[in-house]
């Protein structure tokens, strides 16, 4: 995971770095299709997309793959996408993974452009069907002290050793049985569940690549370590693959891989296949 990090966390801006980001994401749909997915560069971000072969309701792991420009982002968000990738080895071997696909989403510095249009455009134009999203939005830092975008902060979420979930409606049963897994002790777990239109009051819910299915009525569950809240390297050159905190990325992929290989939302009702204009 360390080698991924260090492979990916390069200035690569959808605009101001077009050749670094268009290398990006090529390296990522070789080593998905090396994998044995269905892989397609879609949309006009070139959302790198790889579905498993068979057919049904999906779970996908998302992360975007951008940066900000001049900014290695190791933590923004190569740290996702090593955790994507080592999900998808740890899936590809095994038989009852045909339900999880991968996205690798470009442009999320740009207002999520590419999760955006995967929702708007490719959901529809491929007929999928999303049972549920786990979206990888910065997930390799620890911090003794951190902050959040509330007046009062407990004690208990003041030290940046967690893994944060943020979810909302459908969402938030996903949130509770992974919190409830003991797969990895040693993790620390914080679950958000929203509802409604709060993220118009706190719009940091709003920041990342799990808001276009929430706005299509998609449950999505963003995986954090809080970025900015905790990262002070966060948007800066010196987010670089030396300041992560590796056994926390392993730690996080672990958790993930078990959620995916038991399936931890399996109600074909949750289940939403999206059209253009879904509210």
């Amino acid at each position: 995971m360390r080698a991924t990090v260090e492979r990916y966390a390069v200035p690569r801006h959808v605009f101001a770095e077009r050749r670094a980001n268009q290398r990006v994401a090529d390296g990522l749909a070789r080593e998905l299709d090396e994998l044995g997915f269905s892989v397609e560069l879609r949309g006009r971000f070139r959302n790198v997309v790889a579905l498993p072969r068979g057919s049904g309701p999906l779970t996908l792991v998302a992360a975007h793959y951008d940066s900000v420009p001049g900014c290695p982002g190791a933590d923004d968000n190569a740290s996702g996408l090593a955790a994507l990738l080592e999900c998808a080895k740890d899936l590809a071997r095994q038989p009852s993974a045909e339900h999880v696909g991968f996205v690798a989403f470009n442009a999320e510095e740009d207002g999520l452009l590419g999760s955006r249009d995967f929702v708007e455009s490719t959901v529809p134009e491929l007929g999928l069907v999303i049972e549920n999203v786990h979206v990888l939005e910065m997930v390799g830092f620890r911090a003794q002290r951190q902050s959040l975008p509330l007046p009062f902060v407990p004690e208990r979420f003041a030290s940046g050793d967690y893994l944060g979930l943020l979810a909302k409606g459908a969402g938030n049963q996903e949130v509770d049985q992974v919190a409830r897994s003991s797969s990895v002790p040693d993790l620390r777990v914080v679950g958000a569940k929203t509802w409604g239109p709060l993220h118009r009051f706190l719009p940091d819910l709003a920041r990342s690549d799990h808001f276009p299915f929430w706005q299509a009525g998609m449950g999505a569950v963003c995986w954090t370590d809080t970025g900015n809240f905790r990262n002070s390297n966060y948007h800066r050159p010196s987010d670089t693959p030396a300041t992560l905190d590796y056994a926390f990325l392993r730690a996080v992929t672990e958790l993930l891989c078990e959620v995916l290989r038991n399936g931890a939302v399996s109600d074909p009702s949750s289940a939403v296949r999206a059209s253009p204009g879904t509210p």
